[in-house]
């Protein structure tokens, strides 16, 4: 059998083909009670947003996979395959795109899907999304033909659009129906309505303990067996329940205990507990993987100054992180290539001489910079295990380079509502933060959200940098391997000099499930259908 590395770099290779006991919790079911119809799970986070496109936080995302579905996504194999479109054609210049959706697509209050929901749908998404505000640079128009087919026009092919359309990871291009896709992009949603295999029960939703879904039983999976994220949805559960227990020890005992089904991501060090137990199973749930990243703010003081940039990133080192956060060398491997190490746009270019803690070169150039000791305010997030440890290294290694820095301590709810502020850090802003990306969603500059350096339209920290922006349509347009490979160099050498934010390593962390949970599908998100409970 292969290990869980060569698993994890197969599939991501394939990707980048394509571009002490606690107290018992309150729902335990009684002793000997086993409902086969309800899947209870602990996620990573809890859901306390709901709308996945005006929010990248993976929590929101895999919330979105419950009860949205997609035109498009991307199977095993790192393949874009047609999902809510039945069929597309291509025009011989490459210009017309014009798609056909499948019949008997429906809303979860039973109306028809149509093209009049398609269309606000995508312009929503491509309003907040990196890789779906470069495409639609290239986007003429966008008109519906009748309720099932619309067409896209392009001003100049790309090979990007239909990929953009099937990208497996935030933002999602998730569809909604008319009346809530045309919400301000920048405003979040108030109802949640999906045409996806779950329903959300909103009546049920109590943030700091549970989310609740139900089966959709007016959903029309494809005929395809599930690939990835691609192929047929069937819900072989009639409800599931996201519970929120934050202590970890407590979340293992209760998968111990078959209190829960499923824990998403066990603390590391909880690993050799679970794997001694016959009870329980290490699902690698998502083989691309995650890549550790440090935010700059640099719409204020003082990381507006490419050089204080530059200084981080010779202060810090990625080993330092990858231990403190997960400790195993199984699960973690340092790696300077922005675009993930084992891709074909691997590279190392620019990042030879940085993140190995030189100190002294870090002083330096703030001495150059006229760095004066500001504080850095850097938001720490308490209650996300993968990300606990992280801040304090960031503070160490920082602190050690020269700088001054004042961590601020948090719940990761609290993070992702402050990090979208621009207000002096004096005010509630803040400086830089930390925080991670599935592999899946940074293997080019173009889907990479950190690289969108468009000022005021680009991800929080809010880079401002034309020749990024130039370099990033380059990779757009570019038409062969080595172009996009060559382009991806470049990029990185930019990031070299004027950094967006600085890569800390890479990691994957498996679920863990009962040994009598199945049809778990490996994916660059953690999704339900097909998994169901069978006698043991």
């Amino acid at each position: 059998m292969p290990s869980m590395k060569m698993l994890r770099r197969s599939f991501i290779a394939a990707l980048a083909a394509t571009g002490g006991m606690m107290s018992v919790p309150a729902f335990v079911l009684a002793e000997g009670e086993e409902d086969k119809d309800t899947l209870r799970v602990v996620m990573q986070g809890d859901v306390r947003i709901v709308d996945p496109i005006w929010t990248t936080a993976y929590i929101v995302r895999d919330h979105g996979y419950m009860i949205y579905d997609t035109l498009f996504a991307m199977d095993a194999n790192g393949e874009i395959q047609p999902q809510m479109v039945d069929r597309y054609t291509v025009s011989e210049d490459k210009l017309t795109y014009t798609f056909t959706l499948r019949t008997g697509l429906l809303w979860h209050d039973n109306q028809p899907v149509t093209t009049a929901d398609i269309i606000p749908s995508i312009k929503r998404w491509a309003a907040r999304d990196a890789l779906g505000q470069t495409v639609m640079t290239f986007v003429a128009n966008i008109d519906a033909k009748d309720d099932l087919t619309f067409e896209i026009k392009l001003k100049e092919p790309t090979s990007l659009l239909v990929f953009a359309l099937g990208k497996p990871s935030s933002n999602v291009p998730f569809m909604m129906p008319k009346r809530i896709a045309e919400t301000d992009p920048n405003t979040q949603i108030s109802e949640f309505i999906g045409s996806g295999p779950f329903v959300f029960k909103a009546d049920e939703w109590r943030p700091g303990d549970k989310a609740v879904y139900t089966k959709f039983e007016g959903y029309n999976p494809r005929s395809e067996a599930p690939s990835g994220l691609a192929g047929g949805k069937v819900a072989k559960v009639k409800r599931v329940e996201w519970r929120v227990i934050a202590d970890q020890q407590q979340a293992v005992n209760a998968l111990l205990n078959g209190e829960i089904d499923i824990i998403q991501q066990p603390g590391p060090d909880l690993f050799p507990l679970l794997k001694d137990d016959p009870s329980v199973k290490i699902v690698d749930w998502n083989p691309y993987g995650y890549q550790y990243n440090l935010r700059f703010n640099q719409a204020v003081k003082s990381f507006d100054n490419p050089k204080i940039r530059q200084a981080a990133l010779y202060a810090l080192n990625q080993e330092d992180f990858l231990q403190a956060a997960i400790g195993n060398p199984e699960f973690y491997t340092t790696c300077k290539a922005m675009f993930v190490c084992g891709t074909a746009l691997e590279t190392t270019a620019g990042m030879e001489d940085k993140l190995d803690s030189n100190f002294e070169k870090s002083k330096q150039l703030l001495a150059e910079a006229g760095y004066k000791g500001e504080p850095v305010v850097l938001l720490h997030s308490t209650d996300l295990p993968v990300l606990t440890n992280i801040a304090p290294v960031a503070k160490s290694l920082l602190e050690r380079g020269g700088f001054v820095v004042d961590m601020q301590s948090m719940d990761w709810q609290t993070v992702l509502s402050r990090r979208v502020r621009k207000d002096p850090p004096s005010q509630g802003g803040w400086n830089a933060m930390v925080t991670y990306w599935s592999s899946a969603d940074v293997l080019n500059p173009v889907m990479g959200a950190f690289f969108n350096a468009s000022g005021d339209k680009a991800a929080f920290g809010w880079p401002n940098d034309p020749k990024m922006e130039e370099l990033r349509r380059q990779f757009a347009l570019a038409g062969t391997p080595e172009e996009r490979k060559s382009t991806a160099e470049a990029v990185q050498l930019r990031e070299a000099e004027s950094p967006t934010h600085i890569v800390l390593g890479q990691f994957n962390l498996p679920g863990a499930a009962r040994s009598n949970v199945a049809g778990w599908i490996p994916a660059a998100a953690p999704v339900f259908w097909n998994i169901e409970k069978i006698d043991e």
